[in-house]
């Protein structure tokens, strides 16, 4: 299930968004968490991944120099809380080519301010503009590199087996629905056919957030060896091609009406 956040830290980080807002003179769309502790795994002392869409006042876009003005709104991480967010032009850029970042912050399940339409219309065009094939390649490629590059170990990151699980079962979810997968790892391990194999993840699971965030475990060779079958399957499949039935103009038009809320 998704993890809680406490009621003294979402209090720290609703100051810090609201500072946010009056430091640089925008308006919040809408603020979330990212990471593991939105997917639902994260350990006690895993960072807050806080993320945010924002909006400046019509003025601001209309400028000479407008493409030498900044996009993202960046701060060090201070006490655990990683603090950063995306204009919302950037963001419906991005969202045009179904970048899976922004695709996953709209679906987190965590969710600290929300303003306006922004998210109720993002996630109705959702259906309409994501690309399976585009979700399938980011997915393989993050599991690709997890597997490659830590769990061939004798310890292993308990949190890597996660960084390679999640991709590789939002692919089985874009291959049977052929829909943008959801973030949250609980309903994506209802895609798992083999009883042993769930039981040997939700022993992982719980210990993963019952440890600290580095902290290491023997391989599981099961575990592997599942992982291992599931990116040679994919690394066969055909790309699932979807026509997209949403255009640029109806995004224009998203971006007007939120700044049109600025009004």
């Amino acid at each position: 299930m998704t993890q809680l956040i406490n009621d003294e830290i979402r209090q720290d980080i609703m100051q810090r968004l609201h500072r946010v807002e009056k430091d640089h003179d925008v308006r919040i769309l809408l603020a979330i968490e990212s990471g593991s502790r939105a997917w639902g795994f994260a350990s006690p002392n895993s960072d807050y991944d806080v993320r945010f869409i924002y909006v400046h006042n019509k003025d601001w876009y209309v400028a000479v120099d407008f493409e030498e003005k900044r996009d993202v709104i960046e701060y060090p991480i201070v006490d655990e809380i990683d603090l950063n967010g995306w204009d919302v032009r950037k963001a419906l850029r991005l969202f045009w080519k179904s970048n899976p970042t922004f695709v996953e912050w709209i679906q987190s399940p965590i969710i600290y301010m929300e303003s306006g339409l922004f998210k109720q219309q993002t996630l109705a065009f959702l259906p309409h503009l994501y690309s399976v094939e585009k979700g399938i390649y980011h997915y393989l490629s993050m599991a690709k590199t997890t597997y490659h590059s830590y769990l061939r170990a004798e310890y292993i990151l308990l949190k890597k087996y996660f960084y390679a699980l999640r991709p590789l079962l939002a692919i089985r979810w874009l291959e049977k629905y052929q829909t943008a997968a959801p973030i949250e790892f609980y309903k994506l391990l209802e895609l798992v056919e083999d009883r042993q194999i769930l039981d040997v993840i939700y022993e992982l699971l719980e210990k993963k957030q019952n440890s600290e965030e580095l902290a290491l475990a023997p391989a599981l060779p099961e575990l592997t060896q599942f992982i291992e079958s599931e990116l040679i399957r994919f690394e066969s499949m055909t790309p699932i091609k979807m026509e997209r039935d949403a255009n640029m103009a109806q995004l224009n038009q998203l971006f007007h009406t939120i700044l049109n809320e600025q009004a």
